[in-house]
This record gives C-alpha cells, structure tokens and sequence, in this order.
C-alpha cells in the first residue's frame, strides 16, 4: 500500500488524466443518454473534452487552467449549454488554485467564480417547478455551497503547507546558527589552547634554557650545582609534558586513555610555586600578597596565574643580566590586582607598540585576551626608570 501510495506522490499529472479519462467517459455517456433532449451533442462533446484536460493539467498550469474554465463557463451560458457532469472539473479547478503556491489573482478569480457559478446558472436556467423567489435564493445558495467549501479546503491546504515549509526553513537556519556557533566555539577553544601552550612552553621551555646554560657554564668548577640544575630541567620537562598532555588531551576525541594524566588548572596559590621555580632559575623575584585571600572564579585565578607566568618569562628573556622582579597579589573586595615589575633593561619599545608581537611570541597580547575574557583590565609598559611593569585589574564578575 506505501508504494502504491508512493508511485501515485511521484506520477501526480499521471493521477490527474486517469481521473480526467473517467469524467470525461461518464460526461459522454451523459451527452449520449440525454442528447435528444437537451440538444446540440457536438457542443457538449467539445466542452467535456476540454473540461477533462483541464483535470488532467490542473496541476501543470494551474492558473490556464483556471482561464479556460471560466472561458467554457461562459460560452456554456452564452450558447445555452446546461450544466451536465463535466462541470464537476470546475469543482476541481476552483480547490487547485487555491491549494496553489502562484498568483493570488488566480485564487480570488477561482473564488468570485466559484460563488457566482450557482448564481449566473440559476439565473440563465430557472429552476422548474419553483416559482418562489426565497425557494430560487436557497436552492442558488445550497448549489454555491460546494464551491466556497473547495475554495476554502485549497486555501487551508496551501496555508498548511506554507507554514511547515516555514518550519522547515526555521530549523534549517537553525541547524545553520548551530554550526556557526559550534565553529566560533571551537575557534575560541582552539584559541585558548594556544594561549595555553604559548605560557608551558615559552615558561617552561625558557628555564630548561637557563638551567642549561648554567649547568654547562659550571659543570667542571662545581659539579653539585650542575646536578641541581639538571634536575631543575628534569623536573620542570615533566611539568610541562603533563600540561601540554592535558591541553591536547582537550583536542582528542575518544582517546582520553591515552591523553596521558590530567592535571588541575593553575590557580592563585600556585603563584608561589611558580616565582620559587623562578628563583632556583637564578632570577630573584620578590614576592609579597596584601589583603586577605579567598577563593576566586577559576577563570580569574587561571588568568591570574598566567599573566605572572609570562611576565616573569618575558623578564628572564627581554631583561637582561642581573635583573629583578616582584611580583605583588592585592586583594581588593570586588576583584584582584596584580603587579609584576623588573628593574632589566625591559622589553623593546617596539614589541610594546606592537602590542605584544616581536616576531618570536604573542605575549602581551595572550595577557590582554586573558583579562579581556574575565572583564578585566591591563596596563603594560616599560617604566620611567628603567624596566618593564605590568599591571592588571581582575573583576571577581565579568562586567556585563
């Protein structure tokens, strides 16, 4: 029963000429019952004929169709021709154009038509043995009937179907939306895991280079302090693989057995861990907190953390020998401040204008985006005496 009820979906005009071929067999075998009585047989032929390829190609050219069954309405009437049973395709032409997605024209002449056709006929063809106006008015109004009902079923039909091609296209702008967004989100995400591994590296990779070059410089006159520093690089390589396995672990799918062990996000009390790290570097760092501490959005510690991380990496790099920094944690009741300075030579004017890019890393700009994503706000420039400051004001809420 599906496929038939498929084959009949996917031959329509195939549909329409079987029935066109079965009105147009019983309006003859009307015409040949009933042609000594009403006369003129030929006529009738031809008007059923053509009212019969007007079934067959309603849906084709629904609004010619239309056309030239007004057109035979009117030659109906003007050579006396009274109704018979091909008039029934003026039913069906009249519910077409209206269930039709064309020309409204079409569908407001099928609608004067269809509700003057009862009436022009009765008035052509007065109604025998009913002599009474009000008899002739609710005979013409019970004969119109079946032409406001095929008007108003076409027209629900394609309004039906105009609103859930609207709904079609709604979900589809939709499913669009969806994958817009999905890409701006992988975007960011990616954009973040960048930053992210822009700060292991650039950090960590930096004091593998200076315990390296410390351990080489020293490794005949004092073997111990060599060891101690190989160690530094020991240590800190495992801290970074482990992050950078947490980060690309985020880039995995179904692998996450083999994305190696995850370790938490860095926050606010791991400062001290970093600038002690620092400090076994050969860098002195002074390190002081004010205020009184307490748990923050992961977000903001997060920022936090990295923002010191990569300033005191830019200080190892950019500052030059026999440089010093400090690194200052201000709490303040609706957010944290943070302060980190070096007293070196400071970073190239250049990189600063640049806003960070010095043809070798995005620092300064990854710490502006940072504190651009909790609402926060960054100060970052060489000092007037010499060196290199940075200062940033993180909001425990994003401003809206």
């Amino acid at each position: 029963m599906q496929r038939l009820y498929d084959f009949l979906r996917r031959h329509p005009t195939g549909v329409d000429t079987f029935w066109a071929v079965v009105l147009l067999g019983f309006s003859l075998l009307w015409v040949g019952t009933t042609s000594p009585a009403v006369g003129n047989p030929l006529a009738y032929g031809v008007v059923a004929v053509l009212l019969s390829l007007v079934v067959a190609l309603r849906r084709r050219a629904p609004e010619k169709m239309l056309l030239l069954t007004v057109a035979l309405g009117l030659v109906q009437l003007a050579l006396g021709l009274e109704p018979f049973v091909a008039d029934f395709a003026m039913l069906v032409i009249v519910f077409t154009v209206a269930a039709h997605d064309g020309a409204r024209w079409a569908s407001r002449l099928a609608l004067v038509g269809g509700l003057s056709a009862a009436t022009l006929s009765a008035l052509r063809w007065p109604m025998d043995g009913i002599e009474s106006a009000a008899a002739t008015v609710f005979f013409t109004v019970i004969m119109t009937v079946p032409f406001a009902l095929a008007w108003v079923l076409g027209d629900s039909l394609r309004t039906r179907r105009a609103y859930f091609a609207q709904l079609e296209e709604r979900a589809s702008r939709l499913e669009q939306e969806r994958e817009a967004q999905a890409k701006v989100a992988v975007a960011a995400e990616r954009a973040r895991i960048a930053r992210e591994l822009h700060d292991v590296v650039a950090h960590n990779v930096s004091v593998m280079v200076v315990q390296a070059d410390g351990a080489a410089y020293v490794m005949d006159s004092s073997p111990e302090t060599a060891k101690q520093a190989l160690e530094t690089i020991s240590t800190t390589g495992r801290q970074a693989l482990a992050e950078m396995r947490r980060l690309l672990g985020i880039l995995r799918t179904g692998e996450h057995q083999e994305a190696g062990e995850y370790v938490p996000q860095p926050d606010v009390q791991q400062i001290e861990d970093l600038v002690e790290q620092v400090r076994s570097a050969g860098l002195t760092v002074d390190f002081a907190i004010e205020g009184s501490p307490r748990p923050l959005p992961s977000g903001v510690e997060l920022t936090a953390y990295r923002i010191v991380q990569e300033a005191l990496t830019n200080t190892r790099k950019h500052g030059g020998p026999d440089v010093g920094a400090s690194v200052r944690l201000v709490y303040f009741d609706d957010g944290l401040g943070l302060l980190v300075e070096d007293d070196g030579r400071g970073a190239p004017q250049e990189m600063y204008e640049d806003g960070g890019a010095d043809g070798r890393g995005h620092g300064l700009i990854g710490m502006r985006e940072r504190v651009g994503m909790v609402g926060g706000t960054l100060d970052a420039g060489p000092r007037p005496g010499g060196g290199f400051r940075i200062s940033a004001l993180l909001p425990l809420k994003p401003a809206h």
